[in-house]
């Protein structure tokens, strides 16, 4: 049986039949017959390993080693390159990054697109990022002060109590720096006490720098003449007052021993102070028609919100009597004030200690 199973897989020589088969075929039997069939009619198939593929890699540490190859199998091919991108799914972009819009419902809001600050009055946008943060440091800059740091060429006035902050004053030859800076001041001055009358070259400016801030400034000019105020007006005002604040007072809250009292802090509304004396607002002051010599008038005054109450402007007063007239210093009752608003009015005043006070025209800035 094993001879029979060599010869069925056992190659022929040749393609020629049996001899047996050749001399005399009715000697060969149907076995031998098929054995040659087989034989001659089969199909040898071959299968060889394919190899693996080499990745030829060039060590580049050192000259000698740059004919070496290493063999390093193949990477992988990841799932994700086979399949298609998201891009491309049924012709529309899939991945693409959103972009998200905050809404708001229109109600009939009074500030709906933009808020006025009640202490500053700067309109902004609530909820946008960018008008939130210039917001933020102009209502620090209006409420504390611009900030001051020291100059180099910066001229302090040298007062008895100036332990709280320095006095600085500024002209109109002094370098661009200091003037840019006054400039800024003169801004925020201009928000309360209107723009385009309060500065001019012949000008003299006191800045009360407290905690690298200006907390306040005055501005003074070289005048001529002034008027005395007649006490008749301000006593009618204060009349007038008293009737309104009639009605009692509920700043004060009392728990127990314990008192606290609230300070309201508004805002004052712009005033024009060069219309003041021609009737144009009802805060006009009534003067003599006499003239007296006069040589300082305050044009303007102002401190920060956050800093009244501390006698920061009776300081810069001080200031400007003391340094305003070369060899001498100059009484209290010989200031002259510009038209002043209410709270400008009780400052001058108290300072003056009289009612009857200084108080002159400015001229036009252009004039």
């Amino acid at each position: 049986m094993q001879s029979k199973i060599s010869s069925f897989f056992k190659s022929p020589s040749s393609s020629s039949p049996p001899k047996c088969l050749q001399e005399d075929p009715s000697s060969f039997s149907d076995d031998d017959l098929a054995v040659w069939q087989n034989s001659q009619h089969q199909f040898v198939n071959t299968y060889a390993r394919r190899a693996a593929p080499k990745l030829i890699l060039r060590d580049q540490r050192s000259e000698g080693n740059k004919g070496q190859q290493s063999e390093v199998l193949p990477k992988p091919i990841s799932k994700d390159l086979c399949s298609k991108p998201e891009t491309e799914a049924c012709g529309k972009v899939l991945n693409k990054k959103r972009s998200y819009a905050q809404f708001h419902l229109d109600l009939g809001q009074s500030d709906f697109n933009l808020r006025a600050c009640s202490t500053c009055g700067v309109k902004y946008a609530p909820g946008d990022e960018g008008d939130e943060k210039e917001h933020k440091i102009f209502h620090k800059n209006y409420t504390h002060g611009i900030q001051f740091k020291v100059f180099r060429s910066e001229r302090v006035v040298h007062m008895p109590c100036s332990e709280a902050g320095r006095i600085v004053l500024v002209l109109d030859s002094d370098p661009p720096a200091l003037r840019n800076k006054l400039q800024e001041v003169i801004k925020m001055m201009e928000i309360e006490l209107g723009d385009g009358w309060i500065f001019h070259k012949l000008c003299k400016v006191y800045l009360f720098v407290s905690s690298q801030r200006v907390a306040g400034c005055l501005v003074a000019e070289p005048i001529k003449e002034a008027f005395k105020v007649l006490t008749c007006s301000v006593d009618e005002r204060a009349k007038c007052a008293a009737k309104k604040n009639s009605r009692p007072n509920s700043t004060t809250l009392q728990f127990g021993e314990v008192i606290l009292q609230r300070e309201a802090m508004r805002k004052v509304t712009a005033v024009d102070s060069l219309n003041v004396l021609n009737g144009n607002h009802n805060g006009a002051v009534v003067c003599e028609e006499e003239a007296v010599p006069a040589l300082c008038g305050i044009r303007a005054i102002w401190v920060t919100p956050s800093n009244r109450r501390k006698r920061i402007a009776s300081q810069l007063l001080d200031a400007a009597r003391r340094s305003f007239c070369m060899g001498f210093v100059l009484e209290q009752s010989q200031l002259a004030f510009s038209p002043p608003t209410s709270a400008g009015k009780a400052l001058a005043s108290s300072y003056a200690g009289t009612t009857s006070f200084l108080a002159y025209k400015p001229k036009n800035v252009g004039s």
